[in-house]
């Protein structure tokens, strides 16, 4: 299996090439608001969840085909990046190969630890996300490994940063009634006036998450973004699609398509989408078809009629 992906149309990247380097749901925390469903393996243990001679090689190959329409890539996927004990090592060989700028999408957690700092040194731009500043709204929104504590993650943060040469962008993502109160936003703008980033972006839940929870409205996080203030600029990410599956079922009534093409079309992850598909697949709306070598999605001509 490929552990490349795309390029994608990022909100935030442009288009990304997008490298997964730790097992499906390998993370630090077990967000509520997580798209990709429950952590299966919480843990700060850093190793070589997957050879990275192998990610070498196949963005080797990748290269060798044309750079093409890429503006970054990106270290992200279905799990913690920073988990990966080889992540400096494929930052620093993937600078010898590419002019490509590399980011680092990350939770931030092991920011704290010299040798996590010094693997994402290299990279070009770094997106950690602080959701909480205080310890018992960290625990409810993040759902942290037992050993990690939010004041050590921001301290790990603000680290980072005074040392880091490259683009630092914060991401918050606001989850109604868990981290927009008055007295979060104060926290966490303290916190980040501590770090100093050189953006800060606001999100909300858009794409439905592993539990129920909602999002916050658009007044409210233009609210939220007049709080912050300090020498970093503070912009509202948030899209405005709300239901995946709604959007899967036109592209494939136009032709069927790969789990590339749709993950690339609706700008998620392969295994976002792939979660959706199956769905859709046990509802009878989505058949599977061989074509050559590659599996293609489409439509059923004959869905089954709700009873």
């Amino acid at each position: 299996m490929s552990h490349l992906f795309g390029p994608v149309p990022s909100r935030r990247l442009g288009r990304s090439l997008g490298l997964d380097i730790t097992p499906y749901k390998t993370c630090t925390f077990d967000c509520i608001y997580c798209q990709l469903g429950r952590t299966t393996n919480k843990t700060v243990q850093r190793q070589e969840y997957i050879a990275s001679d192998l990610v070498l090689s196949e963005i080797e190959d990748f290269l060798s085909e044309g750079e093409g329409d890429v503006d970054y890539i990106t270290f992200a996927g279905s799990g913690e990046p920073t988990l990966h004990s080889g992540i400096g090592e494929m930052i620093d060989t993937i600078k010898t190969m590419t002019d490509i700028p590399v980011a680092v999408i990350t939770n931030g957690s092991l920011l704290f630890r010299e040798d996590v700092r010094g693997d994402l040194s290299n990279a070009d731009v770094v997106l950690p996300s602080l959701d909480a500043a205080t310890a018992p709204v960290f625990r409810a929104v993040n759902q942290p490994h037992e050993s990690l504590s939010v004041d050590q993650i921001i301290e790990g943060l603000r680290m980072f940063r005074e040392a880091f040469e490259g683009e630092f962008w914060l991401e918050i993502m606001f989850v109604r009634g868990v981290n927009d109160g008055t007295y979060e936003i104060t926290a966490l703008s303290d916190a980040i006036s501590a770090i100093n980033p050189d953006r800060v972006q606001l999100n909300t839940v858009v794409r439905p998450p592993r539990e129920d929870v909602g999002s916050v409205d658009e007044d409210e996080m233009v609210r939220i973004q007049g709080a912050f203030v300090g020498n970093f600029d503070v912009e509202i990410i948030a899209e405005t699609r709300i239901e995946v599956r709604a959007d899967i079922l036109p592209l494939l009534e136009r032709r069927p398509l790969t789990l590339d093409q749709i993950a690339g079309s609706l700008e998620m992850h392969r295994n976002e989408a792939a979660k959706y598909l199956r769905e859709l697949a046990e509802q009878g709306v989505v058949v599977e078809t061989v074509h050559g070598d590659k599996r293609y999605f489409g439509a059923n001509p004959h869905p089954p009629t709700k009873s």
